[in-house]
């Protein structure tokens, strides 16, 4: 099996990415900042605007959970036993609240995950089976995981809400690049997790490689910054540093 047993889950906050949680605070005080300077900002418009992206964002993520159901296949004992069993031992490792994993029928090597109530749902799309082993689609599903017991996954839905708030262009940007940031602080975080829960570097790399190689063609900082996801060679070289640091294996050995 490529998921190594551990005797208990990972503690999240052992591997969480640095400042991850700083940026998001900065996001929030943006958002009060932004709601507090612009005419949106009467107590009750706030507390109206913010109940109203909970609301929405609530509908969105079951209206995806609709459509997803009627096009992919549920990962059961039954349907997918080898992917079944991977996700168990990754969940094993990490702890995650309960989750549903779908594989869609997709040719893009991706995955994702969504939901703001338990179950949350994670999503891996056909192509990805089809082009990793099963070490790398092992990384792949214990990343998006580690989004999911780190808060990543109802709280992106909130957070990215709330970074649309109606306000003036230059706030709007501020906000967007602030929510970007800490994305990307995120997608660090899930591949430590990912790592953790694998305990094999050079496949973690490679599933990189192929996932996010997509990315190679933006290639700048400046693209960057307005992304989701670090660069492919930023993020595999935080990885590597991550996988040779004494932080890791401690982690590594203390929990296996």
């Amino acid at each position: 099996m490529p998921i190594p047993p551990a005797s208990r889950p990972f503690s999240p906050s052992s591997y969480r990415y640095p400042g991850e949680h700083l940026i998001l605070g900065l996001t929030l005080g943006l958002v009060l900042v932004v709601i507090a300077a612009t005419a949106t900002a009467t107590v009750c418009g706030s507390v109206l605007f913010v109940g109203l992206m909970v609301v929405m964002a609530y509908s969105t993520t079951r209206a995806h959970h609709g459509a997803l159901m009627a096009r992919a296949t549920a990962v059961t004992p039954e349907t997918a036993p080898s992917l079944w069993a991977l996700a168990q031992a990754s969940a094993a490792r990490l702890g995650p609240e309960p989750v549903q994993i779908y594989v869609a029928p997709n040719a893009s090597l991706n995955a994702y995950t969504f939901g703001l109530s338990s179950p949350k749902v994670v999503v891996l799309n056909s192509a990805l089976l089809q082009a990793l082993d099963a070490d790398e689609v092992a990384f792949v599903l214990s990343h998006e995981l580690g989004h999911v017991r780190l808060g990543h996954t109802w709280l992106n839905s909130l957070v990215g809400g709330l970074a649309g708030i109606p306000s003036p262009a230059a706030a709007f940007a501020v906000l967007h690049l602030a929510f970007m940031w800490w994305n990307r602080a995120c997608e660090h975080s899930a591949d430590r997790a990912g790592l953790l829960a694998t305990a094999n570097a050079n496949k973690a790399i490679s599933a990189l490689a192929q996932v996010e190689a997509r990315d190679a063609e933006a290639g700048s900082q400046w693209a960057e910054a307005l992304a989701t996801h670090p660069l492919m060679a930023r993020r595999i070289a935080e990885l590597r540093q991550y996988a040779a640091s004494a932080e890791y294996r401690r982690l590594a050995t203390t929990t296996a």
